[in-house]
Parts: structure tokens; C-alpha cells; sequence
């Protein structure tokens, strides 16, 4: 039998802020102190975590090869399983470059600490990684690889959003959300969209003067959807949530059409009618441009993504 092969994708360090030789290393504020030492302990906890897993995979017998996330930019193929150590960012980047047949693991390096937060809650926020779609942490990776090793367990297929821009694909799905606005979130964001059926429209045509579209899967559903005033879908939904962001209208904002579902087998067919525009991914990172007149056709049509879930989510 050929040996499984795993790619491992790492957060990397430089997203911490840590100590620097000039400058803020030497401040007299001890608020500012404290939050640099928070921050300094979050990069080694991650980096001890990242040491702990690559430890547990060199017993086992598989092929396995670290890549930090921001030094991978191909689609990711021939491997049998992806286990993403970091947080939820780094499981979004990988569900990027991932199609329907490889598996992903995530585990959450530096969980948050409900002791730590509350007890420096006077001070400054100390939420490290809340890793929602998490299912591991150093206490149960190696159990939980085994079982996946094993056919024990089995992933859970989650939905992602397919977006075409006048009928051409974008060619990356959304594994949270899309939100669609302006570049200036000054400006105001000017579109209409309707709901599709079988090509043809099931909703009447709603107008926007807003500051954007916000478009999210179940997994997404309790991340700035629900922020925003949404509501947390069952994660296995093959519905999409949308909301329309501050909308400006005083009527529109009491409009039952401004905030709804995107059903399975429906699309959401909007037209953007400003003169530059963009269509963000999961977060701020991934983006394209679009411009006045472009049509954006948004459904969950994608390819499904295989991930092992925390159990206190399909249960």
C-alpha cells in the first residue's frame, strides 16, 4: 500500500507583532509592555504547537511536508490530507487552493484562554485564536490523526460559495463569505440584486444605496454575518445568508428583502453600479475588481470542502 502523503500549512510568525531592536521594544508605557509580552508568549505557544505536531508526524509512517501558508500561492494536489496549524485563517487560505477530494484538519495553535481574558478584560483584549473549525489542538491531535489515519473518522462536506463576474468564474470560492463593496468603505456602494430560480427571477428587484452586500455560508453564518446582525446557520446547510450593510434608505432598512436566504437551488443575480468596486473573499486578502454594470451571479454551486469538525458542531 503506497504511504498517505500530508502537506502541512503553517501560519507563519510575522503575524505577530513581537519586540523590535528600535523603537517600541523600549517603551516606558507598561500597558503597552504587557501587550507586548501577550503577544511575544502568542508567537511561541504557536511555534511550540507547530513543533509538537511535526514531532507527532514523524512517528507515523506517512510523507509529510511543511509550508508556511504565505510561501504556497498553487493549488494544493496530490497529497491525501491537509492539517492547517494556526487558526481559522489559515484553514480559509488552504480551503482556496483546495477542490472536493482532499481533507483538511485544522488545528488551533493558540487557543483562547477564558482565565487570561477575563482577567486582563480592564486592560486590553487578550482573545488569542478562537478557531471555530478547528477540530484539534495539541491535546488531541495525535488521537484525532490516528482515527483519521485509520477511516475512524470521517470529514464533513462544507458548502462554498461560487461567484461569477459577467458570467466568467472567479477562481476562488468562499469558504465564509463574500462581501461585496466599494474600496472606500466612505463611499457609498450603489446596486440591486434579486433572487433566481431555475434562471428566472422568484424575488422582486431590490434597489441598494448602501456600504456593501455581505453574502455568507453556514460555516461563515457566525463570523460577520452574525456580527452584522444575522444568525448562525446548522453547519451543513447548503443555504447562503445575505445581508444588505447600512443600508441608507430609511424604508429599505425595515425591508424584509434586505436580509434573507439563498436557497440550495437558487442563485442571487446582483448588478453593481458604481465605477470601481471589488468582490472580497473570506476576509480582505483575497479580492477582485469590478465595475459599473458588471453582473455577480452568487450561489453555493461550488465544490463542497471535506473538513473534520469539531464534533460539538455536527452533533
Amino acid at each position: 500500500m503506497a504511504r498517505r502523503k500530508l502537506l502541512l500549512l503553517l501560519k507563519p510568525f510575522d503575524v505577530y507583532t513581537v519586540r523590535q531592536s528600535n523603537g517600541i521594544s523600549h517603551t516606558t508605557n507598561p500597558l503597552m509592555a504587557q501587550i507586548l509580552q501577550h503577544l511575544e508568549n502568542r508567537c511561541k505557544v504557536h511555534k511550540d504547537a507547530i513543533n509538537f505536531c511535526q514531532d507527532i508526524l514523524s512517528k507515523k509512517p506517512i510523507e509529510w511536508e511543511p509550508v508556511f501558508r504565505n510561501n504556497l500561492s498553487r493549488p494544493i494536489r496530490n497529497v491525501d490530507l491537509v492539517v492547517t496549524v494556526g487558526g481559522d485563517g489559515t484553514l480559509l487560505q488552504a480551503g482556496h487552493l483546495i477542490d472536493d477530494s482532499i481533507p483538511v484538519l485544522g488545528v488551533n495553535s493558540d487557543p483562547t484562554r477564558g482565565e487570561e481574558v477575563d482577567m486582563l478584560s480592564n486592560e486590553f483584549d487578550a482573545s488569542r485564536s478562537k478557531g471555530y473549525l478547528c477540530a484539534a489542538t495539541v491535546n488531541n491531535f495525535e488521537q484525532l490523526l490516528d482515527n483519521i489515519l485509520e477511516g475512524k473518522t470521517v470529514p464533513s462536506n462544507l458548502s462554498r460559495i461560487l461567484i461569477r463576474v459577467n458570467s466568467k468564474s472567479l477562481p476562488t470560492f468562499a469558504l465564509n463569505d463574500i462581501l461585496i463593496a466599494h474600496p472606500c468603505p466612505a463611499m457609498v456602494s450603489r446596486f440591486s440584486f434579486k433572487i433566481k430560480s431555475d434562471g428566472m427571477p422568484c424575488s422582486p428587484l431590490v434597489n441598494c444605496r448602501s456600504s456593501g452586500l455581505r453574502v455568507s455560508t453556514a460555516a461563515g453564518s457566525s463570523a460577520a454575518m452574525l456580527s452584522a446582525g444575522g444568525f448562525i446557520m446548522p453547519i451543513l446547510s447548503h443555504d447562503l445568508q445575505y445581508m444588505v450593510r447600512e443600508p441608507i434608505s430609511p424604508a429599505a432598512a425595515t425591508s424584509s428583502l434586505i436580509h434573507g436566504l439563498v436557497k440550495s437551488d437558487q442563485s442571487m443575480e446582483a448588478m453593481w453600479f458604481c465605477k470601481e468596486g471589488f468582490v472580497y473573499i473570506d476576509g480582505s486578502h483575497v479580492f477582485f475588481s469590478i465595475q459599473n454594470g458588471d453582473v455577480i451571479e452568487i450561489s453555493s454551486k461550488a465544490p463542497a470542502l471535506k473538513v473534520f469538525l469539531p464534533p460539538n458542531l455536527v452533533y
